[in-house]
């Protein structure tokens, strides 16, 4: 099979190298090509990886967490094939393995760590013989217009989870999400006396109620019991509806994680820390990168690595080594070389993940300034409504100038507006260029060295990535 596949990965190398001529990019389209031309290639491929291959999904955090889980298995001296590009449908977990093939059925690298799409999830681990374990972080609403209810995608995450390799497979699951938690319960009642023959279930949560909210947001999703339908009742919220909870109607509540992060401090836009607890021990872990959404990403990683029995230092070594991925958190110099000012990049794509930003923000001192771009393409999803669910209003009295920009602009300064924020105080350039220059220049006189934050949606982060590649003011964008 290895000689008559050969010439597809030939022809499918070929398609990329041509994409790029053209100035495309080719972060998928080879994959695509070689999946046209031998549709079980990604199996074949990832059957080359001698130690197997992991699968990461979740609505909101999933590149920063295979970025972590990156981190600590290279420090455990892994040798990896990753999506690093973050491309995560099957074209681009496809370009990825085809990257790594070598001639006579070897590859360039010994485990796979492959960020996958929550659509993409069950097609792909059906392919994946010697899949050692999934990862699924979280499920919150997100492009309606695509994916539907959260319902249809838990069901589809399901079927993925119960045929197939990923049956045999560890399952790695956030107890905070009551969705995501649900996942592992027939294999925990199998661990107890039932017949279920599916790999074991690793469970991570937050334990620190002094991070609870003192209700659920609005915006919060999940909140009816799955087996009995019931309202659940949480005994602590900590984003949008991960929390601790249980259904007062048939007695289902959160399991127990054996990983935790307990005594966690937020420290604003740039590093929060945390203890980690596992079951070969605790150790105290600092971020560089912000927020409880992060300590989270931080969580699951390390969730991952006690599935796949990685030693505690090189977890925790691999946690403080991880730097943020592009437009998550990210900073970059813009301006007159000269006298540059700070852009820190943080991507909103939906209200939990938008509200995470916003409640680090609130954390900063001082009155800010923000570059809001708010596109409605495809990948974004059409429908932009979601802006009036995320809450805005948490740090309306400290803008001191807001630009908006993007496709949908207009619909962005609307919201800020009713979300309280000073009309005199809003900007609207929808074109991405000359908004980044005026948001850029336009600096406070009584703090010359304020940041600039800047929330773009998906793809208005890659054009806005892409922008500041050709300003040189970042070195690389993976579009």
């Amino acid at each position: 099979m290895t000689d008559l596949l050969a010439p597809k990965l030939a022809l499918a190398r070929a398609a990329g190298t041509l994409s790029r001529l053209r100035g495309g990019g080719a972060t998928s389209a080879p994959g695509k090509v070689l999946l046209r031309l031998q549709p079980d290639a990604l199996g074949l491929l990832a059957s080359r990886l001698k130690l197997g291959s992991v699968l990461i999904s979740a609505t909101n955090g999933k590149t920063t967490t295979a970025r972590m889980a990156t981190s600590i298995l290279e420090r455990h001296g892994v040798a990896l094939v990753h999506n690093q590009a973050g491309a995560n449908m099957a074209g681009g977990i496809a370009s990825t393995l085809l990257s790594a093939a070598r001639p006579r059925g070897r590859i360039a690298g010994e485990f796979g760590l492959f960020e996958v799409d929550e659509l993409w999830l069950a097609p792909v681990s059906a392919q994946l013989q010697g899949l050692r374990a999934v990862l699924l972080s979280n499920l919150f609403r997100d492009q309606l217009d695509r994916y539907g209810e959260l319902e249809t995608i838990a069901d589809s995450w399901v079927s993925a989870l119960r045929d197939g390799p990923a049956r045999a497979a560890t399952l790695v699951l956030n107890a905070d999400d009551p969705l995501v938690a649900d996942l592992g319960r027939d294999r925990d009642g199998a661990a107890s006396g039932g017949h279920d023959d599916g790999g074991r279930v690793v469970y991570f949560g937050v334990e620190d109620d002094s991070l609870a909210l003192a209700g659920m947001a609005h915006a919060a999703d999940a909140k009816h019991c799955r087996r009995c339908g019931a309202p659940y009742v949480f005994d602590a919220i900590y984003l949008g509806h991960l929390g601790h909870y249980h259904c007062p109607a048939c007695g289902q509540s959160r399991p127990a994680p054996q990983v935790t992060a307990t005594d966690i401090v937020l420290e604003g836009v740039r590093s929060a820390k945390f203890t980690l607890r596992t079951p070969a021990g605790k150790a105290r872990v600092a971020l560089s990168l912000p927020g409880l959404y992060n300590v989270y990403n931080a969580l699951a990683a390390a969730a991952l690595a006690v599935a796949l029995e990685i030693p505690l230092s090189c977890i925790v070594q691999g946690l403080e080594h991880t730097t943020a991925a592009f437009g998550r958190a990210e900073t970059v110099m813009i301006g007159e070389p000269a006298h540059p000012r700070e852009m820190r990049i943080l991507l909103v794509k939906n209200p939990a993940g938008a509200n995470e930003v916003l409640r680090t923000l609130v954390l900063e001192p001082g009155r800010h300034d923000l570059l809001g771009v708010l596109n409605d393409n495809t990948a974004d999803g059409r429908d932009v409504s979601w802006i009036w669910d995320a809450d805005f209003e948490l740090l309306a009295g400290r803008v001191r100038s807001v630009t908006c920009s993007g496709t949908r602009a207009s619909e962005l300064a609307l919201r800020l507006k009713y979300a309280g924020v000073e009309p005199e105080r809003i900007r609207l350039v929808e074109d991405v260029s000359r908004a980044l220059t005026a948001a850029a220049t336009d600096r406070p006189q009584e703090n010359d060295a304020a940041p600039l934050y800047a929330l773009p949606t998906y793809t208005a982060m890659l054009d806005l990535r892409e922008l500041l590649v050709r300003r040189g003011e970042a070195e690389r964008s993976w579009r």
